[in-house]
């Protein structure tokens, strides 16, 4: 099993109502700014140990299980509104980082919310690094109907139990189903990962951590119109990395494209790009000495411009 270089520590926060976990990693102090990991949906901090161990310099790190995944409390609710992380956000720097301009980091998910936060919130980041967080496919006005009756049929199948979430008979198992989703995962890491990742019930069975609410679709459309406005808002430096292999292209199937993307990004004031070859979407997981390169190349650069 992958032996972690830079153990985490663990901390829990009571934030809005919620036990909200929170990993650690370097010194309670530091001289660079806090640098903030956020993991992607059906992911948990521990998903960046391998990026973290590939970093050169000591610094504050701080991660956080969003609500509902990991080690955090779930909602007291049958679904997830993501403005919510944005708020969650929000609070757990002012308690972590108060005063202080941040080094965001997202995957996925967390890159959506890296970036919206961004947006809202332009005084709280110094650099931000998107690890493809792509956003969604736009959708149009009349759309919403089939969207809101999708989201009610959903919840109704979450309260039957037709929406849950797997369990496996071991961490063995748990490991082969991410080798499975991501063949460039090596074995070592994947049985670390499933440690991590899920965690067994009374039964024995192991269960994975997240909340089964968290497959109800959004009963809001993903409106591109009001993401380009956020991200006009961002005032720090950006570096958006992707993975070599179009991952994109490969989960929409010609419903949205890289070059979309990439049209999206020309609305950020200071956006840069890099690509991380013989990489799929868990990037960090399949090269994280390169990402960790890239992370480290960009924010240096950031922290030495600076007087």
């Amino acid at each position: 099993m992958y032996q972690a270089l830079k153990p985490s520590r663990s901390s829990t926060l009571v934030l809005r109502r919620l036990n909200y976990h929170v990993r650690h990693w370097g010194p309670e102090e530091s001289a660079l700014p806090p640098l903030v990991l956020l993991h992607g949906w059906m992911d948990v901090s521990a998903s960046y140990q391998f990026t973290v161990d590939a970093l050169q310099q000591e610094r504050r790190i701080i991660a956080p299980d969003w609500r509902g995944f990991g080690l955090s409390g779930c909602a007291q609710a049958d679904h997830y509104f993501f403005a919510d992380y944005l708020a969650d956000l929000d609070l757990l720097l002012d308690h972590h980082a108060p005063g202080q301009a941040v080094d965001l980091v997202g995957h996925s998910m967390g890159g959506n919310v890296a970036m919206m936060y961004a947006g809202v919130r332009p005084e709280r980041v110094r650099r931000l690094v998107n690890l493809e967080g792509f956003g969604l496919p736009a959708t149009q006005p009349a759309q919403a109907p089939a969207r809101y009756a999708q989201w009610i049929a959903e919840i109704k199948q979450l309260h039957q139990g037709d929406k849950t979430l797997k369990r496996y008979a071991s961490a063995a198992d748990v490991a082969r189903r991410l080798m499975k989703t991501n063949p460039r995962l090596a074995q070592d890491k994947a049985q670390w990962l499933a440690q991590h990742w899920a965690r067994p019930n009374a039964q024995g069975q192991w269960e994975i951590l997240g909340d089964p609410a968290h497959k109800v679709a959004s009963a809001q459309l993903f409106r591109v119109d009001e993401a380009l406005a956020l991200y006009a808002q961002i005032t720090a430096p950006v570096l958006a990395i992707e993975a070599g292999s179009d991952s994109l292209g490969q989960w929409w199937n010609g419903r949205y494209r890289l070059d979309e993307y990439h049209q999206r990004l020309t609305h950020v004031r200071d956006c840069r790009t890099a690509v991380v070859q013989d990489a799929g979407h868990m990037l960090h997981h399949d090269q994280p000495a390169q990402v960790a390169q890239c992370i480290e190349r960009f924010l240096n650069e950031a922290h030495a411009a600076r007087p």
